[in-house]
């Protein structure tokens, strides 16, 4: 954040996320002057995917309490919440060993209630794409994955490297 000559704030766009992750309403403010650097249209975009966290006291004394609350609500577009998470894991699949991998992979994930955590991690990762992010080639248990692999999550291969989907999903 910087002043102009008239003493003016400036902010950038990282600025303006902070000010969000702050739990700032930016709506209301009367006038934020940004700088040069800020793509308006992308830096409205981006700030209409801001999840707002109510803050543990609006949801109980507990956090556990909280974090239940919030992970039945994800936060992505409805063409995301409306999608077939399973027929579109299956379609990227090349071969029937593919195509076994991923069938006991759904399973697992089904009875784990964790097809709304997919199409959220899919979510994510066409945003990063999107937006040119990096992000590493995989690490920990998640690499014994192979649908976090075919979503692109991580880029390590479990059916190649003959990884256990039990050593992700324990």
């Amino acid at each position: 954040m910087n002043k102009d000559r008239f003493g003016q704030m400036i902010f950038g766009e990282d600025d303006l996320m902070d000010m969000v992750m702050r739990g700032e309403d930016l709506a209301t403010k009367r006038e934020i002057l940004v700088d040069e650097t800020v793509d308006i249209e992308r830096a409205i975009h981006l700030l209409d995917q801001i999840p707002r966290f109510a803050a543990i006291k609006q949801h109980g004394d507990t956090i556990v309490k909280f974090d239940e609350l919030n992970q039945q609500n994800w936060h992505m577009p409805q063409e995301y919440k409306d999608l077939d998470i399973a027929q579109h894991i299956l379609d990227l699949c090349e071969g029937e060993a593919e195509i076994q991998r991923v069938g006991e992979e759904l399973l697992l994930y089904q009875e784990r209630d964790m097809f709304e955590l997919l199409k959220y991690l899919k979510y994510l990762v066409d945003v990063m794409r999107e937006n040119r992010v990096i992000w590493g080639v995989g690490r920990g248990s998640s690499v014994a994955s192979f649908i976090l692999f075919k979503l692109g999550v991580h880029r390590i291969n479990s059916l190649h490297y003959k990884l256990e989907i039990s050593e992700f999903l324990r």
